[in-house]
């Protein structure tokens, strides 16, 4: 979980990769001085952002990597049938990761955590180091520009489904 949130902030596994290893040699140096959590999942993506933004800052740039959407396909067995499932869904997906790649880094952080993550807007206000309302505003704007921008090519992609479907 760890990796899969620090890649959305930087280009090379490597370095993220790096960032979570120093980040629990961090916590086991101080173990004495850490204070009791109520989401242990929140002060790990929390105290992880702040490493990897330390790295980012060192560097003097902000690399930028695509989200990683996994596409998961019913088995069927005619095979044409899923070759078109699968060039629909591969098209709907490519959709979606222009849109979202369109999307402020900001908001697009704030749909992970609150959709992949499943952290509350206090928790992401938290982790993202912003006020609530900030938060509830990023989750807004962004929904909003993707309901406007895909909800065309989803529309066509479900008549495409309905159209091979009844034929």
């Amino acid at each position: 979980m760890l990796r899969h949130y620090g890649l959305k902030f930087m280009i090379d596994g490597a370095v993220v990769d790096d960032c979570i290893q120093e980040l629990f040699l961090q916590l086991w140096q101080n173990r004495l001085q850490i204070n009791q959590t109520d989401s242990i999942k929140h002060y790990l993506l929390k105290a992880l952002r702040h490493h990897i933004l330390q790295y980012v800052r060192s560097q003097h740039r902000l690399p930028f990597q695509e989200l990683d959407w996994e596409i998961a396909v019913a088995d069927d067995t005619d095979t044409e049938a899923l070759m078109i499932q699968q060039e629909s869904l591969s098209i709907l997906t490519n959709t979606i990761q222009a849109q979202l790649a369109a999307l402020p880094a900001r908001e697009r952080e704030a749909l992970y955590l609150r959709y992949y993550e499943n952290l509350s807007i206090p928790e992401i206000a938290e982790v993202m180091d912003v006020n609530r309302q900030s938060v509830s505003n990023f989750l807004q704007k962004a929904l909003s520009k993707l309901r406007t921008k895909w909800l065309v090519p989803l529309l066509l992609m479900i008549c495409i489904f309905l159209k091979k479907s009844l034929l």
